[in-house]
């Protein structure tokens, strides 16, 4: 995958995820933290294996940039039925803005996946691209603005070798 900031042509993906809904960084890192192994678990019980990294797709994010309503992600081959928690979609085929960072996913130190977000975002503004989404009044909806998690941290400790790819579905031009 490229590193810098490209748009890439991409196809429908099924999925399987888990909706959240937070207020704040705390609530978020804790739904990750419980979310994300709560979903792994209902792919083995259910004999399904994940066709590629997960991700995280986040549906509403606030003006400062704080996830308000997501869903913890896999990719999956084929749909399948869900439960009360657990449903199955599909991200939407289409153009998107991607980037791939190399490195931690928050640091005071070195570049993180907030500066990450920051560097699409510029170069999407210069380059006249638009999200498919929309305004509301807490922040911004995205129909489709993911992170996939290209590397496991729980099995590498060397946050330098961490490969997340940022993906933003565009409008049309």
């Amino acid at each position: 995958m490229e590193r810098g900031p490209a748009i890439q042509r991409r196809a429908a993906q099924p999925y399987v995820g888990i909706k959240s809904e937070v207020g704040t960084e705390a609530e978020f890192r804790k739904a990750v933290d419980r979310g994300f192994p709560e979903l792994f678990g209902w792919l083995r019980d259910h004999g399904v294996a994940p066709s590629g990294a997960p991700f995280i797709r986040y549906v509403e994010i606030a003006d400062d940039g704080r996830p308000l309503r997501f869903e913890l992600a896999a990719p999956i081959p084929a749909t399948v039925s869900g439960n009360d928690r657990v449903h199955s979609d599909a991200l939407p085929a289409g153009r998107y803005a991607t980037l791939l960072h190399v490195g931690p996913y928050s640091s005071a130190e070195v570049p993180d996946l907030n500066d990450a977000r920051a560097e699409l975002l510029e170069w999407a503004r210069r380059q006249g691209v638009q999200w498919r989404g929309s305004q509301t009044k807490r922040g911004t909806t995205f129909e489709a603005s993911i992170e996939r998690y290209l590397t496991d941290a729980s099995r590498e400790p060397d946050w330098t070798k961490w490969e997340t790819e940022l993906a933003y579905l565009v409008r049309d031009s």
